[in-house]
């Protein structure tokens, strides 16, 4: 019977440890997080301006939600 082992690094994980497997500077290492920051925000705005539009959402509706428990049972 043949074993599969749990990989505890994720694909990204395992990409960036090959890409630095050196060390860089501070200064290259916080413009990286920036950079992965920015990647990040840049994807989660564009899923954010996709519901806008499906929905058809205006700006009451962000003060709808804005104004509304997200978390239920507090």
């Amino acid at each position: 019977m043949e074993q599969t082992l749990n990989q505890p690094f994720s694909n990204v994980q395992l990409e960036l440890l090959k890409v630095f497997s050196h060390q860089i500077p501070d200064s290259d290492l916080l413009d990286l997080k920036h950079t992965i920051a920015l990647f990040f925000a840049k994807k989660l705005t564009k899923i954010a301006d996709n519901v806008w539009e499906k929905e058809n959402w205006d700006e009451s509706k962000v003060d709808e939600i804005l104004n509304s428990k997200l978390r239920k049972g507090k």
